[in-house]
């Protein structure tokens, strides 16, 4: 359980501030921990099993650690839990970043189009180099849905679920499908089952995303038919259905063939429309976010207030 009062401080602390740039990332160390991994690992013979034991044991590892430290906190004082908690809120939540990243693609795109796929290629991990300045639009909406689910409503599913150590664990769960999770030569064995628990770990939030981003709509009924048709056209088995949202309150067309490292992968399309999009789309895909993110946290708020209220 968390404490409705850190919940808060940690959110806010997202909300106004973002991620912070002078301080010391969880994410950060996360990932120099699977490069070292992967660096020793990823070669020679059986490498799927060495990549699942690289995972599950960093996983584990993470909510382990994360819940003695917590633990030891609970022992000494309540202040410390709090601040514990509140800390782990904010470094687990991505929503301002990811947007103040996608109106800066779009800023930057105004100026020029080089500026605009330099911008884009900070937060996607497809080859920009080629991108259309309707790609590039594309790509910076695409993520926008696609992360609001990996980086805040999945985190708070699993806060809700799992108290701060899951959170944590899940931020694991998804740096690894980060930098392993690739159908390439070389991650396709050894990032096998990241990808895989990545794709177990985000199957209720992404869905959960898309009713979050339509519940609110003017029409809520036709943006639920449209997920259904077009939320499985996508490699990823959950990044399809806030696409779809979005594609579907936006009235327009996501998907279709990316490169990656070198290698071009022929993605289905998410909807018929394939019209020019606009910085006005962007302005309300951020809305959309924003909407989604608010009615998160309240559910958490309210699940937390009723086991504090229960648990006295």
């Amino acid at each position: 359980m968390i404490n409705p009062i850190a919940l808060i401080i940690g959110w806010l602390a997202d909300f106004l501030f973002g991620d912070p740039l002078r301080l010391p990332h969880p994410i950060v160390w996360f990932g120099r921990m699977i490069s070292f991994g992967e660096k020793r690992l990823n070669r020679g013979s059986y490498r799927k099993l060495k990549g699942a034991v690289m995972a599950i044991g960093l996983i584990l590892a993470v909510f382990g650690t994360s819940w003695l430290i917590r633990w030891w906190f609970a022992s000494k004082a309540l202040g410390l839990v709090l601040a514990f908690d509140a800390v782990a809120v904010f470094y687990c939540l991505a929503g301002t970043t990811l947007i103040r990243e996608v109106r800066q693609v779009f800023l930057a795109l105004d100026r020029s189009l080089e500026e605009g796929r330099a911008q884009v290629a900070r937060i996607v991990g497809r080859d920009t180099s080629e991108l259309s300045a309707q790609e590039v639009r594309k790509a910076a909406l695409e993520t926008l849905a696609e992360n609001l689910s990996d980086g805040v409503i999945a985190p708070l599913f699993w806060l809700a679920l799992l108290g701060t150590p899951g959170m944590l664990a899940y931020k694991m769960v998804n740096t690894l499908d980060s930098m392993i999770g690739y159908h390439t030569e070389r991650y396709l064995d050894f990032g096998c089952w990241a990808a895989h628990i990545d794709d177990v770990a985000n199957y209720i939030p992404a869905r959960l995303t898309a009713a979050l981003m339509i519940i609110f709509t003017s029409s809520p009924f036709h943006h639920f038919n449209f997920i259904r048709k077009y939320g499985r056209n996508h490699a990823s088995p959950n990044s399809g259905y806030p696409e779809a949202a979005l594609a579907s309150i936006l009235d327009c067309q996501f998907g279709g063939p990316h490169k990656y490292f070198g290698e071009m992968f022929d993605k289905p399309f998410i909807g018929d429309t394939d019209r020019e999009l606009t910085t006005a789309d962007m302005k309300t895909a951020v809305r959309v976010n924003r909407t989604a993110e608010v009615i998160m946290v309240i559910i958490v708020l309210a699940e937390s207030v009723a086991i504090l209220l229960l648990s006295e």
